[in-house]
């Protein structure tokens, strides 16, 4: 794996096909009615929008423009917030915390999280002296960014723990590349990795880690993150957002519910045919599951609402959230009254 290079947003150009004829909040509509959107991908991984559009869940009317790869989550949703790309994705906490502050967004569906598989946890050397989270107290821990998830684990198990928001913030975090955390823990060059999705499951089968915990066994299952569009493009083009959303949602299922063999060669032939640089699909097969609890990736309050105390603590927000500002369902077909209570999930 290599490091993602860096998208450098002030020069990334739109590149509108022939024969568009509209602008939708900067998301190009032909005459035909397809809508292009804009968007930041991950080296080595294959996003669920990318699944939708490869399997033809989108149904002909999206049509996906990668313009480069994100840095983070955080990074991702301030590009679709300044219209630099056209959705993005992150960790619920940090979409709060942007649309508290006045970031014209909205959520629309779910893209990963937690199951009984795929986890995020905080890992040591099994010659490591640290064996309980208070032991991480003073310790450095890398994380892939500021202000994402992991930072939101470690904040809610420590005062979980009783911890002061004193003790907390001697945590020392280091932010690090993803693919690259789990060598600089065996290195020695931090005293614990944060880990998630396929770089947490590499870690765990190449051995000599152990989990000091886990956001499962802090949380239980939930969901971690969503897509989110700029408002106005929401206003302008619903449905192109409804089409994407739908077919995102279907990816959802079709994941969850299709062999897992399968679902890493059809993984394996979108990298394959996608041909970008510093690209690979050697961390494909340490893809366990979806992530997402939620029935076809639906919101709830909940999904917002859990980390308020961490945005309250560290000053990101005053008072209570008022999740139902963040995010609709009006658009993610599985929006009926039997499949809501699924997305209570976690």
């Amino acid at each position: 794996m290599r490091t993602p290079r860096v998208l450098i947003a002030a020069v990334a150009v739109l590149m509108t096909a022939v024969g568009v004829t509209a602008c939708t909040g900067d998301a190009a509509v032909d005459k035909n009615g397809v809508t292009t959107l804009r968007y930041q991908g991950w080296p080595g991984q294959v996003t669920l929008p990318e699944v939708a559009e490869h399997l033809g869940f989108f149904n002909g009317k999206i049509k996906l423009d990668w313009v480069g790869n994100t840095i983070s989550g955080p990074q991702d949703i301030q590009s679709a917030a300044t219209g630099q790309t056209d959705f993005g994705g992150a960790f619920a906490g940090a979409v709060a915390k942007l649309i508290t502050s006045g970031a014209p967004i909205t959520s629309v569906i779910n893209y990963y999280g937690t199951d009984q598989q795929t986890i995020a946890g905080f890992y040591v050397r099994d010659d490591s002296p640290i064996t309980k989270p208070t032991d991480l107290v003073g310790k450095k821990i890398g994380v892939n960014t500021l202000g994402g998830q992991l930072e939101a684990d470690i904040h809610d198990q420590l005062k979980k723990d009783g911890l002061s928001q004193e003790q907390i913030k001697t945590v020392q975090l280091v932010a690090l590349p993803a693919p690259n955390t789990e060598d600089a823990l065996r290195k020695g060059q931090i005293d614990a990795a944060g880990l998630s999705g396929q770089f947490q499951q590499r870690a765990v089968i190449n051995g000599g880690l152990r989990a000091v915990f886990t956001d499962l066994s802090l949380y239980g299952p939930f969901n971690g993150g969503p897509y989110v569009f700029r408002n106005d493009l929401i206003k302008k083009n619903p449905d192109g957002v409804r089409a994407f959303t739908a077919g995102v949602a279907k990816a959802i299922e079709w994941e969850r519910t299709t062999p897992r063999e399968k679902v890493l060669a059809t993984f394996t032939d979108i990298v394959t045919q996608r041909k970008r640089p510093n690209d690979d699909t050697s961390s494909l097969k340490y893809w366990l599951s979806v992530g997402v609890p939620s029935k076809g990736g639906l919101l709830s309050d909940s999904d917002f609402t859990r980390w308020q105390s961490w945005l309250q603590d560290t000053g990101s927000v005053k008072g209570d959230l008022d999740a139902s500002k963040f995010y609709t369902n009006e658009f993610n077909p599985y929006a009926d009254k039997g499949a809501e209570s699924d997305a209570k999930a976690g």
